[in-house]
Protein backbone atom coordinates (compact mmCIF):
# COMPACT_ATOMS: atom_id res chain seq x y z
CA UNK A 1 0.00 0.00 0.00
CA UNK A 2 1.46 3.30 -1.10
CA UNK A 3 1.65 5.84 1.05
CA UNK A 4 0.16 9.71 -0.02
CA UNK A 5 2.33 12.74 -0.23
CA UNK A 6 1.91 15.92 0.82
CA UNK A 7 1.15 18.19 -0.42
CA UNK A 8 1.08 21.71 0.44
CA UNK A 9 -1.40 24.00 -0.63
CA UNK A 10 -0.07 26.51 -3.49
CA UNK A 11 0.84 29.83 -1.85
CA UNK A 12 -1.69 32.87 -2.57
CA UNK A 13 0.90 34.94 -4.54
CA UNK A 14 1.14 32.31 -7.63
CA UNK A 15 -1.15 31.74 -9.97
CA UNK A 16 -1.62 28.22 -12.30
CA UNK A 17 -1.78 28.22 -15.81
CA UNK A 18 -3.13 24.71 -17.17
CA UNK A 19 -3.69 23.87 -21.36
CA UNK A 20 -4.69 20.55 -21.78
CA UNK A 21 -4.09 17.92 -24.83
CA UNK A 22 -7.27 15.39 -25.10
CA UNK A 23 -6.76 12.70 -27.63
CA UNK A 24 -10.03 10.76 -28.59
CA UNK A 25 -10.36 8.17 -30.58
CA UNK A 26 -13.17 7.78 -33.10
CA UNK A 27 -15.75 5.56 -33.23
CA UNK A 28 -15.04 4.43 -37.05
CA UNK A 29 -15.50 1.06 -37.94
CA UNK A 30 -11.83 0.65 -39.64
CA UNK A 31 -8.88 2.18 -38.97
CA UNK A 32 -8.18 5.75 -40.33
CA UNK A 33 -5.47 4.69 -43.30
CA UNK A 34 -6.32 0.76 -43.72
CA UNK A 35 -9.48 -1.38 -43.56
CA UNK A 36 -8.54 -2.90 -40.39
CA UNK A 37 -11.32 -3.29 -37.53
CA UNK A 38 -11.14 -0.54 -35.02
CA UNK A 39 -12.42 -2.58 -32.22
CA UNK A 40 -11.18 -2.70 -28.33
CA UNK A 41 -10.26 -5.45 -26.33
CA UNK A 42 -9.77 -7.92 -29.11
CA UNK A 43 -6.46 -10.13 -29.31
CA UNK A 44 -3.21 -8.77 -29.62
CA UNK A 45 -2.10 -7.86 -32.73
CA UNK A 46 -4.77 -9.22 -34.45
CA UNK A 47 -6.54 -6.28 -36.09
CA UNK A 48 -3.12 -5.78 -38.29
CA UNK A 49 -2.20 -5.26 -42.19
CA UNK A 50 0.98 -4.25 -44.29
CA UNK A 51 -0.21 -0.67 -43.68
CA UNK A 52 -0.84 -0.02 -39.75
CA UNK A 53 2.24 -2.55 -40.10
CA UNK A 54 4.34 -0.09 -42.04
CA UNK A 55 5.87 -2.37 -44.18
CA UNK A 56 7.41 -1.24 -47.28
CA UNK A 57 5.08 -0.84 -50.35
CA UNK A 58 1.92 -0.13 -48.78
CA UNK A 59 0.16 2.57 -48.64
CA UNK A 60 -2.30 4.84 -46.40
CA UNK A 61 -5.72 5.60 -48.35
CA UNK A 62 -7.94 8.31 -45.76
CA UNK A 63 -11.09 7.24 -44.17
CA UNK A 64 -14.05 9.30 -45.39
CA UNK A 65 -15.92 8.75 -41.40
CA UNK A 66 -13.36 9.38 -39.48
CA UNK A 67 -12.89 13.16 -41.65
CA UNK A 68 -16.66 13.20 -41.14
CA UNK A 69 -16.51 12.76 -37.23
CA UNK A 70 -13.19 15.51 -37.00
CA UNK A 71 -15.73 18.20 -38.72
CA UNK A 72 -18.69 16.85 -35.99
CA UNK A 73 -16.03 17.73 -33.41
CA UNK A 74 -14.87 21.10 -34.95
CA UNK A 75 -18.85 22.02 -35.36
CA UNK A 76 -19.52 21.54 -31.90
CA UNK A 77 -16.44 23.10 -30.57
CA UNK A 78 -17.41 26.19 -33.04
CA UNK A 79 -13.99 26.00 -34.83
CA UNK A 80 -13.60 26.93 -38.35
CA UNK A 81 -13.50 23.71 -40.43
CA UNK A 82 -10.76 24.14 -43.23
CA UNK A 83 -8.81 22.41 -45.91
CA UNK A 84 -6.24 20.94 -44.48
CA UNK A 85 -3.03 18.14 -44.91
CA UNK A 86 -0.61 15.84 -43.46
CA UNK A 87 2.46 15.64 -42.29
CA UNK A 88 4.67 12.58 -41.04
CA UNK A 89 5.53 13.57 -37.43
CA UNK A 90 8.90 11.60 -36.61
CA UNK A 91 9.78 9.66 -33.45
CA UNK A 92 11.34 6.34 -32.78
CA UNK A 93 9.07 4.37 -30.22
CA UNK A 94 8.50 1.00 -30.20
CA UNK A 95 5.17 1.50 -30.07
CA UNK A 96 5.18 2.96 -33.58
CA UNK A 97 5.96 0.52 -36.42
CA UNK A 98 6.87 2.90 -39.23
CA UNK A 99 8.93 5.03 -37.08
CA UNK A 100 6.56 8.19 -37.84
CA UNK A 101 3.24 9.25 -36.69
CA UNK A 102 1.28 10.41 -39.62
CA UNK A 103 -0.65 14.06 -37.97
CA UNK A 104 -1.74 16.89 -38.50
CA UNK A 105 0.98 20.12 -38.13
CA UNK A 106 0.86 23.75 -39.64
CA UNK A 107 -2.92 23.41 -41.41
CA UNK A 108 -5.10 21.18 -38.93
CA UNK A 109 -8.61 20.57 -40.09
CA UNK A 110 -9.87 22.74 -36.71
CA UNK A 111 -9.02 25.71 -36.15
CA UNK A 112 -9.96 27.52 -33.31
CA UNK A 113 -13.24 27.86 -31.21
CA UNK A 114 -14.26 27.27 -27.91
CA UNK A 115 -16.68 25.23 -24.96
CA UNK A 116 -18.60 26.81 -22.13
CA UNK A 117 -18.09 25.32 -18.96
CA UNK A 118 -21.43 24.76 -16.73
CA UNK A 119 -20.30 28.03 -14.71
CA UNK A 120 -20.59 30.39 -17.53
CA UNK A 121 -16.50 30.89 -18.32
CA UNK A 122 -15.65 29.99 -21.99
CA UNK A 123 -12.31 28.04 -22.54
CA UNK A 124 -10.78 28.65 -26.02
CA UNK A 125 -9.97 26.07 -28.43
CA UNK A 126 -6.43 25.85 -30.02
CA UNK A 127 -7.22 23.60 -32.45
CA UNK A 128 -8.31 20.14 -33.30
CA UNK A 129 -6.34 17.73 -35.78
CA UNK A 130 -6.58 14.37 -37.22
CA UNK A 131 -3.98 11.72 -36.66
CA UNK A 132 -3.19 8.22 -36.31
CA UNK A 133 -2.84 6.29 -32.56
CA UNK A 134 0.16 4.88 -31.55
CA UNK A 135 0.65 0.95 -30.32
CA UNK A 136 0.18 -0.45 -26.70
CA UNK A 137 3.56 -1.09 -24.74
CA UNK A 138 2.75 -3.11 -21.55
CA UNK A 139 6.21 -3.37 -19.87
CA UNK A 140 6.19 -6.30 -17.77
CA UNK A 141 8.16 -6.67 -14.13
CA UNK A 142 8.76 -3.97 -11.57
CA UNK A 143 6.13 -1.19 -11.24
CA UNK A 144 5.56 -1.63 -14.81
CA UNK A 145 7.96 1.35 -16.11
CA UNK A 146 10.08 0.99 -18.76
CA UNK A 147 13.61 1.58 -16.61
CA UNK A 148 11.46 -1.55 -14.22
CA UNK A 149 10.66 -3.78 -16.43
CA UNK A 150 12.47 -6.98 -17.32
CA UNK A 151 10.58 -7.68 -21.01
CA UNK A 152 8.28 -5.06 -22.94
CA UNK A 153 5.53 -6.62 -25.23
CA UNK A 154 4.12 -4.46 -28.05
CA UNK A 155 0.29 -4.57 -29.18
CA UNK A 156 -0.17 -2.73 -32.87
CA UNK A 157 -4.09 -3.14 -33.10
CA UNK A 158 -4.61 0.59 -31.90
CA UNK A 159 -1.72 1.47 -34.55
CA UNK A 160 -3.39 3.78 -36.65
CA UNK A 161 -7.07 4.23 -34.80
CA UNK A 162 -8.31 7.62 -35.57
CA UNK A 163 -7.86 10.11 -33.11
CA UNK A 164 -8.43 13.62 -32.92
CA UNK A 165 -6.17 15.68 -30.78
CA UNK A 166 -7.96 18.88 -29.17
CA UNK A 167 -5.23 21.29 -27.77
CA UNK A 168 -7.18 24.05 -25.43
CA UNK A 169 -5.67 27.29 -24.84
CA UNK A 170 -3.91 27.51 -21.35
CA UNK A 171 -7.54 29.34 -19.94
CA UNK A 172 -7.50 27.44 -17.17
CA UNK A 173 -6.62 28.33 -13.70
CA UNK A 174 -7.24 25.25 -10.99
CA UNK A 175 -7.72 21.45 -11.43
CA UNK A 176 -11.13 21.93 -10.77
CA UNK A 177 -11.61 24.07 -13.96
CA UNK A 178 -9.05 20.65 -15.87
CA UNK A 179 -11.60 18.66 -14.47
CA UNK A 180 -15.04 20.80 -15.62
CA UNK A 181 -13.37 21.32 -18.94
CA UNK A 182 -12.62 17.36 -19.66
CA UNK A 183 -15.99 16.41 -18.17
CA UNK A 184 -17.70 19.44 -20.64
CA UNK A 185 -15.76 18.33 -23.32
CA UNK A 186 -16.18 14.38 -22.75
CA UNK A 187 -20.08 15.24 -22.84
CA UNK A 188 -19.47 16.96 -26.50
CA UNK A 189 -17.84 14.26 -27.73
CA UNK A 190 -20.53 11.68 -26.97
CA UNK A 191 -23.08 14.02 -28.41
CA UNK A 192 -21.51 14.81 -31.63
CA UNK A 193 -21.24 10.85 -32.21
CA UNK A 194 -17.80 10.76 -32.81
CA UNK A 195 -16.70 9.11 -29.76
CA UNK A 196 -17.87 7.17 -26.47
CA UNK A 197 -15.34 8.92 -23.98
CA UNK A 198 -14.57 5.93 -22.29
CA UNK A 199 -11.69 7.28 -20.44
CA UNK A 200 -10.82 3.63 -18.91
CA UNK A 201 -10.35 2.17 -22.43
CA UNK A 202 -8.20 4.87 -23.62
CA UNK A 203 -10.91 6.31 -25.99
CA UNK A 204 -10.07 9.41 -24.31
CA UNK A 205 -6.63 10.43 -23.01
CA UNK A 206 -5.45 13.73 -21.44
CA UNK A 207 -1.82 15.22 -21.26
CA UNK A 208 -1.53 18.31 -18.91
CA UNK A 209 0.77 21.74 -19.51
CA UNK A 210 0.93 22.95 -16.02
CA UNK A 211 2.81 26.40 -15.62
CA UNK A 212 3.12 28.68 -12.29
CA UNK A 213 3.66 32.69 -12.10
CA UNK A 214 3.51 35.10 -10.14
CA UNK A 215 -0.07 36.18 -9.26
CA UNK A 216 -1.25 38.94 -11.75
CA UNK A 217 1.90 38.33 -13.91
CA UNK A 218 1.17 38.49 -17.79
CA UNK A 219 4.22 36.02 -19.05
CA UNK A 220 4.20 32.41 -18.74
CA UNK A 221 6.25 30.48 -16.73
CA UNK A 222 8.05 26.88 -17.62
CA UNK A 223 5.20 24.61 -18.45
CA UNK A 224 5.74 20.59 -17.83
CA UNK A 225 3.76 18.34 -19.77
CA UNK A 226 1.97 15.24 -17.41
CA UNK A 227 1.34 11.94 -19.23
CA UNK A 228 -0.81 8.93 -17.69
CA UNK A 229 -3.82 10.06 -15.82
CA UNK A 230 -6.20 7.58 -17.24
CA UNK A 231 -9.60 9.36 -15.00
CA UNK A 232 -10.61 13.02 -13.77
CA UNK A 233 -9.51 12.08 -10.44
CA UNK A 234 -5.97 11.75 -11.77
CA UNK A 235 -6.15 14.72 -13.60
CA UNK A 236 -7.10 16.69 -10.30
CA UNK A 237 -4.50 14.85 -8.42
CA UNK A 238 -1.98 15.90 -10.87
CA UNK A 239 -2.33 18.92 -11.40
CA UNK A 240 -2.42 19.99 -7.84
CA UNK A 241 0.78 17.90 -7.04
CA UNK A 242 2.16 19.60 -9.98
CA UNK A 243 1.54 23.02 -8.81
CA UNK A 244 2.76 22.67 -5.61
CA UNK A 245 6.11 21.13 -6.70
CA UNK A 246 6.64 23.59 -9.01
CA UNK A 247 6.27 26.68 -6.73
CA UNK A 248 8.08 24.83 -3.61
CA UNK A 249 10.83 24.63 -6.63
CA UNK A 250 11.08 27.91 -7.33
CA UNK A 251 10.80 29.60 -4.38
CA UNK A 252 13.41 27.38 -2.91
CA UNK A 253 15.99 29.54 -5.39
CA UNK A 254 15.75 26.38 -8.00
CA UNK A 255 14.14 26.28 -11.76
CA UNK A 256 11.59 24.96 -13.66
CA UNK A 257 12.71 22.19 -16.20
CA UNK A 258 10.26 21.90 -19.86
CA UNK A 259 10.11 18.57 -19.48
CA UNK A 260 7.52 15.34 -19.89
CA UNK A 261 6.88 14.29 -16.90
CA UNK A 262 4.94 11.10 -15.28
CA UNK A 263 1.78 10.64 -12.89
CA UNK A 264 1.99 7.94 -10.57
CA UNK A 265 -1.10 7.39 -9.30
CA UNK A 266 0.18 5.09 -6.82
CA UNK A 267 2.78 7.34 -5.12
CA UNK A 268 0.55 10.19 -5.57
CA UNK A 269 3.72 12.07 -7.83
CA UNK A 270 5.08 13.33 -11.04
CA UNK A 271 8.03 12.10 -12.37
CA UNK A 272 10.51 13.13 -14.88
CA UNK A 273 10.27 11.18 -18.04
CA UNK A 274 12.37 13.09 -20.68
CA UNK A 275 13.07 16.53 -21.76
CA UNK A 276 9.61 18.11 -23.70
CA UNK A 277 10.49 17.96 -27.44
CA UNK A 278 9.85 20.91 -29.73
CA UNK A 279 8.09 20.92 -33.09
CA UNK A 280 11.65 20.95 -34.70
CA UNK A 281 12.19 17.33 -32.56
CA UNK A 282 10.07 16.07 -34.83
CA UNK A 283 11.09 17.23 -37.78
CA UNK A 284 7.78 17.42 -39.89
CA UNK A 285 7.64 17.48 -43.51
CA UNK A 286 4.41 17.02 -45.69
CA UNK A 287 2.78 13.05 -45.70
CA UNK A 288 3.80 12.89 -49.58
CA UNK A 289 1.36 9.41 -49.84
CA UNK A 290 -1.69 11.48 -48.72
CA UNK A 291 -3.25 14.62 -50.69
CA UNK A 292 -4.71 17.70 -49.07
CA UNK A 293 -7.75 17.38 -47.30
CA UNK A 294 -10.38 20.06 -48.52
CA UNK A 295 -13.99 19.04 -48.05
CA UNK A 296 -16.84 20.37 -49.98
CA UNK A 297 -18.88 23.42 -48.00
CA UNK A 298 -21.78 21.51 -49.34
CA UNK A 299 -20.65 18.52 -47.29
CA UNK A 300 -19.40 20.62 -43.77
CA UNK A 301 -22.83 22.72 -43.75
CA UNK A 302 -24.73 19.06 -44.26
CA UNK A 303 -22.56 17.47 -41.28
CA UNK A 304 -23.34 21.09 -38.93
CA UNK A 305 -27.28 21.32 -39.88
CA UNK A 306 -26.75 17.53 -38.51
CA UNK A 307 -25.57 17.78 -35.57
CA UNK A 308 -27.80 17.16 -32.39
CA UNK A 309 -27.63 20.30 -29.69
CA UNK A 310 -24.71 20.22 -27.60
CA UNK A 311 -24.48 20.26 -23.90
CA UNK A 312 -24.68 24.03 -23.28
CA UNK A 313 -27.62 24.49 -25.56
CA UNK A 314 -29.39 22.05 -23.27
CA UNK A 315 -29.03 23.30 -20.24
CA UNK A 316 -30.11 27.22 -21.53
CA UNK A 317 -33.15 25.44 -22.74
CA UNK A 318 -33.48 23.62 -19.33
CA UNK A 319 -32.69 26.94 -17.32
CA UNK A 320 -35.12 28.67 -19.81
CA UNK A 321 -37.92 26.01 -18.62
CA UNK A 322 -37.47 25.76 -14.92
CA UNK A 323 -36.18 29.34 -14.08
CA UNK A 324 -33.11 27.90 -12.42
CA UNK A 325 -29.95 29.33 -13.72
CA UNK A 326 -27.89 27.32 -16.08
CA UNK A 327 -25.34 26.60 -14.44
CA UNK A 328 -26.95 25.19 -10.99
CA UNK A 329 -26.37 21.83 -10.11
CA UNK A 330 -29.91 20.82 -10.76
CA UNK A 331 -29.88 22.04 -13.96
CA UNK A 332 -26.40 20.19 -14.60
CA UNK A 333 -27.38 17.28 -13.14
CA UNK A 334 -30.42 16.95 -15.71
CA UNK A 335 -28.35 17.18 -18.55
CA UNK A 336 -25.35 15.35 -17.72
CA UNK A 337 -28.13 12.45 -16.91
CA UNK A 338 -29.89 12.81 -20.27
CA UNK A 339 -33.00 14.03 -18.62
CA UNK A 340 -34.36 16.72 -20.25
CA UNK A 341 -37.57 15.42 -22.14
CA UNK A 342 -38.72 15.02 -18.04
CA UNK A 343 -38.58 18.67 -17.76
CA UNK A 344 -39.97 19.28 -21.44
CA UNK A 345 -43.03 16.94 -20.35
CA UNK A 346 -43.69 19.16 -17.72
CA UNK A 347 -43.73 21.85 -19.56
CA UNK A 348 -45.56 20.71 -22.16
CA UNK A 349 -48.58 19.67 -19.94
CA UNK A 350 -48.93 23.13 -18.65
CA UNK A 351 -47.44 22.86 -14.97
CA UNK A 352 -46.16 25.82 -13.29
CA UNK A 353 -41.96 24.90 -13.87
CA UNK A 354 -41.09 28.41 -12.97
CA UNK A 355 -42.62 28.43 -9.22
CA UNK A 356 -38.86 28.60 -8.19
CA UNK A 357 -40.24 31.82 -5.89
CA UNK A 358 -43.85 31.09 -5.12
CA UNK A 359 -46.23 28.71 -3.32
CA UNK A 360 -45.14 25.42 -4.73
CA UNK A 361 -41.50 23.75 -4.41
CA UNK A 362 -42.20 21.31 -7.65
CA UNK A 363 -39.96 23.36 -10.16
CA UNK A 364 -39.92 20.06 -13.05
CA UNK A 365 -35.96 20.58 -12.30
CA UNK A 366 -35.45 20.50 -8.84
CA UNK A 367 -37.49 17.32 -9.13
CA UNK A 368 -35.54 15.44 -11.91
CA UNK A 369 -32.79 16.38 -9.96
CA UNK A 370 -34.32 14.94 -6.76
CA UNK A 371 -35.17 11.71 -8.62
CA UNK A 372 -31.44 11.43 -10.39
CA UNK A 373 -30.43 11.36 -6.26
CA UNK A 374 -33.17 8.52 -5.33
CA UNK A 375 -32.17 6.21 -8.26
CA UNK A 376 -28.22 7.57 -8.15
CA UNK A 377 -27.08 3.54 -8.37
CA UNK A 378 -30.51 2.60 -10.75
CA UNK A 379 -30.48 5.31 -13.53
CA UNK A 380 -32.20 2.98 -15.46
CA UNK A 381 -35.61 3.65 -12.79
CA UNK A 382 -35.59 7.47 -14.22
CA UNK A 383 -34.69 6.63 -17.63
CA UNK A 384 -37.61 4.36 -18.03
CA UNK A 385 -40.33 6.78 -16.27
CA UNK A 386 -43.18 7.31 -18.11
CA UNK A 387 -42.96 11.08 -18.70
CA UNK A 388 -46.77 12.33 -18.49
CA UNK A 389 -46.84 10.56 -15.41
CA UNK A 390 -44.09 12.75 -14.12
CA UNK A 391 -45.37 15.82 -15.48
CA UNK A 392 -48.80 14.96 -13.63
CA UNK A 393 -46.88 14.38 -10.34
CA UNK A 394 -45.23 17.67 -10.21
CA UNK A 395 -48.79 19.72 -11.51
CA UNK A 396 -50.21 17.71 -8.14
CA UNK A 397 -47.45 18.84 -5.95
CA UNK A 398 -47.52 22.32 -7.80
CA UNK A 399 -51.13 23.18 -7.15
CA UNK A 400 -50.90 21.61 -3.55
CA UNK A 401 -52.82 18.14 -4.18
CA UNK A 402 -49.07 16.77 -2.63
CA UNK A 403 -46.83 18.17 0.10
CA UNK A 404 -43.16 17.90 -1.18
CA UNK A 405 -42.21 14.84 1.44
CA UNK A 406 -45.65 13.43 -0.39
CA UNK A 407 -44.76 14.06 -3.94
CA UNK A 408 -41.08 12.93 -3.29
CA UNK A 409 -42.60 9.64 -1.46
CA UNK A 410 -45.06 9.16 -4.98
CA UNK A 411 -41.79 9.93 -7.31
CA UNK A 412 -40.04 6.56 -5.74
CA UNK A 413 -42.35 4.31 -6.13
CA UNK A 414 -43.09 5.56 -9.72
CA UNK A 415 -39.37 4.98 -10.25
CA UNK A 416 -39.29 1.46 -8.82
CA UNK A 417 -42.80 -0.01 -10.29
CA UNK A 418 -44.36 3.06 -12.42
CA UNK A 419 -47.68 3.38 -12.14
CA UNK A 420 -50.07 6.54 -12.22
CA UNK A 421 -49.25 9.12 -9.45
CA UNK A 422 -53.25 9.49 -8.39
CA UNK A 423 -53.47 6.09 -7.71
CA UNK A 424 -50.69 5.65 -5.34
CA UNK A 425 -50.78 8.97 -3.54
CA UNK A 426 -54.06 7.36 -3.16
CA UNK A 427 -53.12 4.15 -2.41
CA UNK A 428 -50.38 5.76 0.45
CA UNK A 429 -53.69 7.73 1.81
CA UNK A 430 -51.90 10.93 1.13
CA UNK A 431 -54.50 13.72 0.85
CA UNK A 432 -54.15 17.30 0.72
CA UNK A 433 -55.22 19.51 3.74
CA UNK A 434 -57.38 22.53 3.82
CA UNK A 435 -55.78 25.86 3.77
CA UNK A 436 -58.21 26.59 7.06
CA UNK A 437 -57.54 23.25 8.36
CA UNK A 438 -53.70 23.80 8.65
CA UNK A 439 -53.97 27.58 10.10
CA UNK A 440 -55.56 25.75 12.62
CA UNK A 441 -52.67 23.42 13.58
CA UNK A 442 -50.34 26.02 12.96
CA UNK A 443 -52.26 28.58 15.85
CA UNK A 444 -52.70 24.90 18.31
CA UNK A 445 -48.41 24.66 17.67
CA UNK A 446 -48.05 28.43 18.44
CA UNK A 447 -50.58 28.71 21.51
CA UNK A 448 -48.81 24.94 23.31
CA UNK A 449 -45.27 26.87 22.52
CA UNK A 450 -45.80 30.88 24.39
CA UNK A 451 -41.86 31.10 25.15
CA UNK A 452 -40.56 29.61 21.89
CA UNK A 453 -42.98 31.59 20.52
CA UNK A 454 -41.79 35.02 21.82
CA UNK A 455 -38.17 34.89 20.89
CA UNK A 456 -39.36 33.86 17.73
CA UNK A 457 -41.53 36.81 17.31
CA UNK A 458 -38.56 38.26 18.58
CA UNK A 459 -36.13 37.12 15.51
CA UNK A 460 -34.82 34.16 16.83
CA UNK A 461 -35.45 32.58 13.28
CA UNK A 462 -33.81 29.07 13.74
CA UNK A 463 -36.90 28.38 15.75
CA UNK A 464 -39.10 27.89 12.52
CA UNK A 465 -37.76 24.51 12.52
CA UNK A 466 -38.94 24.18 15.91
CA UNK A 467 -42.66 24.80 15.22
CA UNK A 468 -42.42 23.21 11.52
CA UNK A 469 -41.22 20.26 13.33
CA UNK A 470 -44.41 20.35 15.09
CA UNK A 471 -46.45 21.07 12.49
CA UNK A 472 -45.27 18.05 10.44
CA UNK A 473 -45.66 15.84 14.02
CA UNK A 474 -49.13 17.04 14.23
CA UNK A 475 -50.33 16.73 10.39
CA UNK A 476 -48.94 13.54 10.31
CA UNK A 477 -46.65 14.50 7.51
CA UNK A 478 -49.72 15.83 5.36
CA UNK A 479 -48.84 19.64 5.78
CA UNK A 480 -47.01 21.55 3.05
CA UNK A 481 -44.57 22.67 4.70
CA UNK A 482 -44.21 25.87 2.77
CA UNK A 483 -47.14 27.16 3.23
CA UNK A 484 -47.07 26.48 7.18
CA UNK A 485 -43.35 28.38 6.84
CA UNK A 486 -45.22 31.34 5.13
CA UNK A 487 -48.41 30.76 8.12
CA UNK A 488 -45.51 31.42 10.47
CA UNK A 489 -43.86 34.54 9.04
CA UNK A 490 -47.62 35.80 8.45
CA UNK A 491 -48.29 35.74 12.49
CA UNK A 492 -45.03 37.27 13.85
Amino acid sequence: MSTEPVVPAPSSGWETVIGLEVHCELRTQTKLFCGCRNSFGEEPNTNVCPVCLGLPGSLPVLNRAAVEYAIRIGAALHSTVQASMFHRKNYFYPDMPKDYQISQYDVPINAGGWLTLPGGRRIGIVRAHLEEDTGKTTHVGGGGRIHEATRSLVDYNRAGVPLVEIVSAPDMRSADEARAYVDELRAILVATGASDGKMEEGSLRVDANVSVRPAGSEEFGTRCEIKNMNSLRSLGRAVDYEVSRQIQLIESGGVVSQETRHWDEGAGRTASMRSKEEAYDYRYFPEPDLVPVDPPEEWVASIKASLPPMPSERRERIAEMSGLPAGSEAVVTVVRLGLDDLVEAVGAQGADTKSVGGASPAVAAIAVKRAANEVASDLAGAANLERSSFAKLVRMESSGQLTSAQARTVLKSMLEAGGDPEVIAEGLGFEAMESGGLEAIVDDVIAAHPEEWARYSEGEDKLAGFFIGHVKQATQGKADLKSASALLRSRR
